[in-house]
């Protein structure tokens, strides 16, 4: 029994003696490693996985990867041997450090052979000029330590952009015009936006200033193509295939773009579309009846007895006829119906047929647009009336944000005196109209328009003679979930002669104030099925109207609600 207490005990002392061991050495430890932080001498630093929280870190990463490693693979663009296997890159987007690439993990597979392609937003999915752009991204488009990069992960290409990608704006352009580092960014930039005309110019002055860099051709023929400009892209494909430096890799590809462009049918000379539309109006004073419900008639106040809450539904189509003229400019001819029946009165039952003529094109930064048009409008309740319309509308731009147009319209109207209308050609008129409008674009999503304008109606009857003077704002909200507009004008109408057989010692003059806002929404939105392509529009309006005269008259309120529907579609795809 002694001795199996001794050896109990013996036992006991010898744990004890290794627990006070350990617990003796884990100060010690703690002190060390206390102190190594507080020295730098160790240090931990974020290898692969990362946020947007590690740019700009105050220390360089250590090279994780061996030198051999880094000249068979990562220096020549990751580009190995169909049959051979190696490892793929989890690199997380965007993330260089002082031009070092971050590896995190390192997975074992099979890797076919690729080709470094620049990966751009404005290529089309056209194979071939995939591979074209593969020879663009030779392309120094940027200082070598802040340039974008391309790299192949897992098959598909990641984009690093460099610190050095900002927004070029046209005047460095202007400044610079023979900088081709600088003319590259922006023509990227541009192609990005979508502005192909700004993208094409840039790289067709380069082309010039540099007539023997092959790089800079293979990039416009990239943009041409995606730009539909099968002409001027068999042009570049001619310079191109008698290039000296064009490898026969690329000039077997350049081929094959060719064959493609060849057989690619011709633009169609006309392209035929029809649009459809229809609605109705709820209008809370349709017979503009004065405030105090008189009115004046040879000079002699009576009770004013038109209808004023009623309801109109409208229907509308149209046929398009559309050619392209040269690569700039189009000529349309549009032939138009629309059928108009209100509830209660009669005054705006009629039927209207519509022509149109107009050509659009661009002369330096101006785009112009000349027009003539017919219409003849069937009213049940009046006489027919017939008019003329022609002018001319153009804008143009100013920077990126503002744009200014203009314009000039001359109509004459004739209605046809009958049996039943003995006085309708006496508001037969000849007018002449001219506008200035300003549009500016604050950001994408909000915009604002101005406008001013005059006119003057030139009446077979004097007393049908005035001049009015216009001013607009409106405020354009381009929100994902729907297209909001909100405007008011002003309107001055100065009437030149006296009415007789409304006052015989009275001029009329009057101002109206018009309100509204309309709300757009494509219908595909709420049920994707019945507008997959969403191009059936829900239009909802409200507008209000303040009229202020001189004559009691012309003195009213009026406020209407609208619904309706519009929808266009091609005939010959």
């Amino acid at each position: 029994m002694k001795k199996v207490r001794k050896k109990g005990k013996r036992k006991i002392n010898y744990l004890l003696k290794n627990k006070s061991k350990k617990q003796s050495i884990l100060p010690v430890l703690f002190a060390i490693g206390l102190l190594s932080l507080f020295s730098e001498t160790v240090r931990t630093v974020p290898a692969g996985a990362k946020s947007e929280n590690f740019s700009n870190l105050p220390f360089e990463l250590p090279n994780l990867n061996s030198d051999i490693f880094e000249e068979k693979f990562i220096n020549k663009n990751l580009i190995v041997d169909e049959n051979s296997k190696n490892y793929d890159f989890l690199i997380e987007e965007n993330f260089t450090i002082d031009n070092e690439l971050v590896v995190s993990k390192l997975v074992e597979k099979e890797i076919k052979k690729v080709k470094p392609k620049i990966v751009s937003e404005e290529i089309v999915d056209v194979p071939k000029v995939e591979e074209t752009i593969k020879v663009a991204s030779t392309l120094k488009l940027t200082q070598a330590d802040t340039s974008t990069k391309t790299i192949i992960v897992d098959g598909e290409e990641k984009i690093i952009p460099g610190s050095n990608d900002k927004n070029i704006t046209y005047i460095q352009i202007l400044q610079n015009p023979n900088d081709i580092d600088l003319n590259l960014k922006y023509a990227r930039q541009q192609g990005k936006a979508g502005n192909f005309k700004q993208t094409i110019a840039t790289l067709e002055r380069l082309n010039m200033l540099y007539p023997d860099n092959v790089e800079i051709k293979l990039y416009l023929l990239s943009v041409l193509v995606q730009a539909d400009s099968p002409d001027k892209a068999l042009t570049v494909i001619e310079e191109i295939k008698n290039s000296e430096d064009l490898t026969p890799e690329d000039l077997e590809t350049v081929n094959e773009i060719e064959e493609q462009m060849k057989e690619r049918k011709a633009p169609k000379l006309w392209n035929f579309y029809a649009d459809l539309g229809g609605g109705f109006i709820q209008n809370n004073n349709v017979g503009s009846v004065s405030k105090n419900r008189l009115q004046v008639s040879s000079d002699a106040i009576v009770p004013f007895n038109s209808a004023m809450h009623d309801r109109t539904y409208s229907s509308n189509v149209g046929l398009t006829a559309l050619r392209s003229v040269g690569e700039g400019s189009s000529f349309m001819i549009n032939a138009g119906f629309s059928d108009s029946r209100q509830v209660t009165d009669t005054s705006d039952d009629f039927d209207s047929y519509s022509l149109t003529f107009a050509f659009d094109t661009t002369i330096g930064n101006q785009s112009l647009s000349p027009y003539l048009s017919l219409s003849k409008t069937d009213n049940q309740d009046d006489a027919d009336n017939f008019a003329t319309g022609a002018g001319i509308g153009g804008f143009f731009p100013v920077g990126d944000r503002n744009s200014f147009s203009y314009g000039y319209a001359y109509s004459e109207s004739k209605n046809n005196r009958n049996l039943n209308d003995t006085t309708a050609d006496e508001t037969n008129a000849i007018g002449h109209n001219v506008s200035l409008g300003h549009d500016f674009a604050l950001n994408e999503i909000i915009s604002t328009s101005t406008g001013l304008g005059y006119s003057i109606s030139e009446a077979k009857v004097g007393s049908n003679d005035f001049h009015t003077y216009e001013f607009s704002l409106r405020l354009n909200l381009a929100f994902p979930w729907a297209y909001i507009s909100v405007g008011d004008a002003l309107s001055f109408n100065d009437y030149i002669h006296q009415d007789t057989s409304v006052i015989s010692n009275i001029i009329r003059s009057d101002v109206t104030n018009t309100m509204d806002i309309m709300v757009t929404k494509a219908l595909g939105d709420f049920i994707p099925f019945l507008d997959p392509n969403k191009n059936l529009f829900l239009n909802l309006a409200y507008e209000k109207v303040i009229s202020e005269a001189n004559i009691m008259n012309y003195d009213y309120i009026a406020d209407s609600y609208s619904f309706s529907f519009s929808k266009a579609f091609q005939l010959n795809k």
